[in-house]
């Protein structure tokens, strides 16, 4: 009973000394809560209970901690500060006016968080009070899912999912089987087989049991354990555990009645709350830029009070200046420091001119981002019939981004090609064999197979395929009778469309897999003979090995290995003198494109099979490095097999791959392909794409071409690689930049192949000098390239080649795209990460930025939703910048006229609405709505995707033409206005005009000036845009007069009381409206009368001018209803 009490010990002394067993390397549960032994102390472990928490806020937290992360931002930090120096300071503006914008923005991303949490919360207990059944003490209690412990026997029926991660114990299938579904966890529908731990007892009642297995850890494929199983008056039996006797929380039996299970990770300890956290938050270029322009905008604010300050000492020095007549200094004003009063001062005017930082922007721009990502989603072209779904958008935080894109890295099998697999042909023992017609008939070489030995060989490469999978199938019949539908009928059910194509090749040459029975594989031969073998152990596939195998015994009493998998795998571990009559043809199918399986077979001798169980049991018995010691016995194992034939599939190009690549390259973006394939079918797929083009020269990094040289590897690397290098880069002509070279008028086409062993090499150099001298003339190689091509590759390995080009000089903006699990990890370093909906389950979805049906739809998604997302929120970030700049400087030049006294220009309600009001809901219309050109045409001219390249219109050039633009306006705005104020008597009885008519017309002019700007920017026209530009002028007008006109009891003093009325009633003040309003415009207007057409728009108009005029006028008419159907 060793093993027991160590248990016990063990468990003692976890309690004794107060350590929470998680912090063990593993995790000992008792099946119901029993002890194996009655002598034994029973002390419960502590595991978390069962709640799911994906909330982030409760009712009693919500406040502080949301409040919290809103100030950790910077902009949000900055106006809190100036709120409290209005609060405490004698300063020249109300706290309101800086106060309630800041909480408008505080109050609006609360409530969209709260919302978020909300639901979050909703979800949560829809899934923590979800009923299910537990035995205790032999009966069925009804409890809430959030109740559940670990070492609860838990009960589920068909269709309903499981409640906790659960080892199978019991199932009411004869077999010991049960099959579920993990759609909710990586999106796979088929039905995978879960089996029951063997030698449990029927009656789990009087189950004494105990389970050590690992700790929790998010990889869905992965678990190791053991079970003690008490068996009276005899030896502890142990059974090792492994993913096959887990059932995971989420996903969902099928085809059984019911199971039983014992609970050994619940709550967020689940792999699938695991699976859920962690992921990496991505911030765009955009976001970077805008925090640039904010610490220039803060050096302007600080230089402006320290100029107001300075100057207002300065002037008060002169005599009779500090204390006028009129303004006779109190006691208290008298004896304060000087010092003191000078730093109030400069916090005063620093609140004066405050609104020059943009606080309402990071609303907008979250507004703009949200309500922008909804266009992906409701676009009708990204609607995939096939699988009756359209595109989706995890993250709204990286729309911009798509227009930035320099470096596409994609995965081949289901991204380029369809991952729907048909058998082609297959090699056995060097004769070539096709399936011509529906019969089920050899198209080999049939007069050069002579006597029996071939035809044998030939039903032992059709058997090995019938036997080498982890195939399911639909179609069994009941008590032993065997039902025989159609073969196009036939259902089978894998996880991999390799192996059902394989399977239905090896049907139609006549020999039929029926299923998997109480672990007997049934085969209907070419003779509707049923031949039965019994299934010792299943060898599973992993991408380091790259194959598969399964030892089964005939009925007579032979046992089998066959092995499948790729040909680097499989050559080096069968006889030599076997390969040269397979190779040639494998290379020629690879090829022509078709992905190509060796298959291999071994007799075992009664010691080898006896050596094999037993290592294989051991290893599977084992809690540290199970993985490590089962992949010894496999290499031991698959060692001095006999090389039977090769599978042709071919995995055929997704719809318009070709022309989407070409798209991308002319658009200037470089393609990389990354691939576990070979490099003769993932080259065959580059040219099939486009991407290698007849006149490319290729230069080859590979183990191959490593082997060519006389030098050691190392040495035959570094000369490969100066070689290329000169090539490619020292004496290549100077491309413009962002052009490929495929689209240059000059130079030569290279593309580029390195492998993953090679890839080795250069990224893990014996020294580490050399080491960087590999990574700098590979990655200088690769960007010198029009398209690079990665085979081989491990999903590590991908990630790695993205992190090394996303940290490459100028830090260019990389995307990945991909369908599978071994694509996640490249998703997930990539700046944007891309998930097809594919065949391979959906966890290159669940972590990818957006996900899109088909490969195709890359183009739209980056070509026009990208192109269109960047212009809208570039113009957004410049607008805004610009429109504050126009509001504060007039503030700052009214100060040299009013003796440095922090008089303020605006009313404070004009100080309050501005950001607010009059003139957000243009700006976000705009953002959302603009298209400066065609969706059509940036579809079909690719190049135009260029202009916009690197940050193009947020780069200093456009900021500082912007800035000036502020300026000019500001300046105009003022001066214009006093010009008016030379003779302040505007109206006919002579009534002089005061300080706040001159601030209120200056105001007036700057409202309909930056609206009308935005107007004139304005391309794409619809209702709206009408409504929101003219709307916002209306309700300047009707607040500025409602505000004025009403005698408000809550303001001590009304400063505009009537003021815009009497405004409006002079001539003069009208025409200086009006001619400003012009003036400030003029030049905008000339600009676009006059100037050379240049630009995105005006390349637009050379290349589809009337298709375009008409084009435009169409959508402005149409776009009411259906806008975003007509639009996108």
């Amino acid at each position: 009973k060793k093993c027991r009490g160590c248990v016990g010990i063990r468990r003692c002394y976890c309690f004794t000394l107060g350590v929470d067993e998680r912090r063990v390397d593993s995790r000992t549960i008792y099946v119901g809560h029993r002890a194996c032994s009655a002598t034994e102390a029973f002390i419960p472990a502590k595991f978390c209970d069962n709640r799911i928490v994906s909330s982030k806020y409760t009712v009693w937290n919500f406040l502080p901690k949301n409040l919290f992360e809103q100030f950790r931002r910077i902009a949000n930090f900055y106006f809190l500060i100036i709120f409290l120096v209005q609060v405490i300071v004698d300063t020249p503006t109300s706290p309101v006016t800086s106060g309630l914008p800041l909480f408008f923005v505080i109050t609006v991303t609360a409530i969209k968080q709260g919302y978020e949490d909300w639901l979050r919360h909703k979800a949560d207990n829809e899934v923590n009070k979800y009923p299910v059944t537990v035995l205790e003490n032999g009966c069925r209690i009804r409890k809430e899912s959030e109740k559940i412990k670990v070492g609860d026997v838990v009960e589920v029926e068909e269709d309903e999912t499981f409640p906790c991660d659960l080892i199978l114990l019991q199932s009411s299938r004869d077999d010991g089987t049960c099959f579920v579904t993990t759609a909710s966890l990586d999106g796979e529908s088929n039905h995978k087989t879960h089996y029951t731990v063997p030698d449990t007892e029927k009656d789990l009642e009087s189950l004494y049991a105990a389970i050590e297995c690992e700790q929790p850890q998010p990889d869905l494929y992965k678990f190791v354990g053991r079970m003690h199983i008490d068996r009276n008056n005899q030896e502890p039996a142990v059974r090792s555990l492994g993913p096959e006797n887990l059932l995971l929380k989420g996903a969902t039996l099928k085809n059984t009645q019911k199971i039983c299970g014992v609970a050994v990770y619940t709550g967020m300890e689940t792999k699938m709350a695991l699976n859920y956290q962690g992921k990496s938050q991505k911030r765009s270029a955009v976001e970077k830029s805008i925090n640039a322009f904010l610490l220039v905008y803060l050096c302007i604010l600080v230089s402006k009070a320290l100029v107001c300050t300075t100057l207002k000492y300065v002037w008060q020095s002169e005599p009779g200046q500090d204390e006028p007549w009129y303004n006779e200094k109190t006691q208290r004003e008298k004896d304060t420091n000087r010092y003191l009063k000078m730093f109030t001062d400069f916090l005063s005017f620093m609140v004066l001119f405050n609104f020059i930082i943009p606080v309402s922007m990071y609303v907008t721009v979250e507004m703009q981002k949200f309500l922008g990502s909804f266009f992906i989603t409701w676009d009708k072209d990204f609607f995939d019939p096939e699988i009756k779904e359209g595109a989706l958008v995890n993250t709204s935080d990286l729309n911009e981004e798509l227009g930035q894109v320099e470096y596409v890295f994609t995965d081949k099998t289901g991204t380029l090609t369809q991952n729907n697999m048909e058998f082609i042909e297959c090699c056995i023992d060097g004769f070539q064999y096709k399936y011509r017609d529906a019969s089920s008939e050899l198209d080999g070489f049939s007069e050069s197979w002579q006597g029996g030995c071939c035809g044998e060989k030939e039903e032992l490469f059709l058997r090995a395929l019938c036997l080498c999978h982890t195939v399911q199938v639909d179609g069994l019949g009941v008590d032993g009778e065997v039902i025989h539908p159609p073969q196009e009928q036939r259902g089978f059910i894998a996880s991999s469309p390799d192996e059902v194509a394989l399977v239905k090749g090896a049907m139609r040459y006549g020999f039929t897999f029926l299923g998997l029975e109480s672990k007997s594989m049934k085969i209907l031969n070419r003779n509707n003979d049923i031949e039965l073998y019994e299934l010792l152990h299943v060898l599973n596939f992993d991408p380091v090995r790259r194959r598969m195998s399964v030892i089964v015994r005939s009925k007579s009493g032979d046992t089998l290995l066959f092995c499948k998998g790729a040909d680097s795998s499989i050559f080096p571990r069968v006889r030599q003198e076997e390969v040269e009559r397979i190779r040639m043809n494998v290379e020629r199918n690879a090829t022509e494109g078709y992905r190509t399986l060796c298959v291999a077979y071994k007799i075992l001798s009664a010691e080898e099979y006896a050596q094999a169980d037993a290592g294989l049991r051991e290893a599977r018995l084992a809690l540290q490095d199970r993985e490590e010691r089962l992949m010894t016995v496999y290499n031991q194992v698959e060692t001095g097999m006999s090389l039977i034939g090769a599978t042709a599939v071919e995995d055929r190009l997704q719809e318009e791959a070709a022309e989407t690549m070409e798209a991308l390259q002319g658009a200037g973006i470089k393609v990389w392909v990354l691939t576990g394939d070979k490099m003769e079918t993932a080259k065959s797929t580059c040219y099939a794409c486009r991407l290698f083009q007849r006149n490319t020269e290729l230069l080859e990094l590979t183990v191959r071409t490593l082997e060519d040289g006389q030098p050691s590897r190392e040495q035959r690397l570094h000369d490969l690689l100066v070689e290329y290098h000169k090539k490619a880069v020292q004496d290549a002509p100077p491309v413009k930049a962002g052009v490929t070279r495929s689209w240059s008028s000059a130079g030569h086409d290279y593309g580029f192949i390195i492998d993953g062993a090679t890839l080795s090499m250069v990224l893990n150099s014996s020294s580490e000098s050399n080491s960087n001298s590999y990574k700098n003339l590979f990655l200088q190689i690769c960007q010198n390239c029009t398209s690079v091509l990665c085979c081989r590759m491990a999903p590590l390995q991908k990630a790695q080649i993205v992190k090394l080009v996303k940290n490459s000089k100028g830090s260019p903006i990389t995307l990945s795209i991909g369908d599978g699990a071994n694509d996640v990890s490249m998703i997930l370093e990539a700046h944007v990460g891309i998930g097809i909906k594919g065949k391979e389950g959906r966890q290159a979805v669940r972590n990818s930025d957006y996900a899109i049906p088909k490969l195709k739809h890359l183009k739209k998604l980056l070509l026009a939703h990208g192109h269109l997302y960047y212009v809208r929120i570039a113009h957004l970030v410049q607008y805004f910048f610009y429109k504050n700049l126009c509001f504060i400087l007039p503030q700052f030049l009214y100060q040299f006229f009013c003796g440095y006294s922090q008089q303020p220009l605006y009313d404070a309600a004009y100080l309050t609405m501005y950001n607010i009001c009059f003139t957000s809901m243009p700006i976000l219309a705009y953002s959302l709505l603009e298209q400066h050109i065609c969706m059509e045409v940036l579809l079909d001219n690719a190049p135009l995707y260029r202009e916009i390249a690197k940050n193009a219109m947020l780069r200093w050039g456009p900021f500082v033409y912007w800035t000036f633009l502020g300026v000019f306006h500001g300046l105009l705005f003022f001066f214009g206005v006093r010009f008016l104020f030379s003779n302040p008597a505007l109206q006919d009885n002579g009534q002089v005009f005061g300080n706040w008519s001159y601030g209120t017309i200056v105001f007036t002019v700057l409202v309909f000036t930056v609206t009308l700007k935005l107007a004139l920017d304005t391309r794409h026209w619809t209702w709206i845009n009408h409504f929101v530009i003219w709307g916002s002028l209306a309700f300047y007008v009707f607040f500025s007069f409602f505000w004025g006109g009403i005698i408000w009891p809550f303001l001590r003093q009304q400063r505009l009381y009537f003021v815009f009325a009497n405004m409006l009633s002079s001539v003069s003040a009208w025409l200086v409206i009006i001619l400003l309003i012009l003036l400030s415009l003029l030049p905008e207007i000339l600009l676009v009368v006059f100037r050379k057409p240049r630009g995105p728009h005006a390349r637009q108009v050379q290349l589809n001018h009337t298709q375009t005029h008409t084009h435009t006028h169409t959508h402005t008419l149409i776009l009411s209803a259906p806008l975003f159907s007509s639009c996108l």
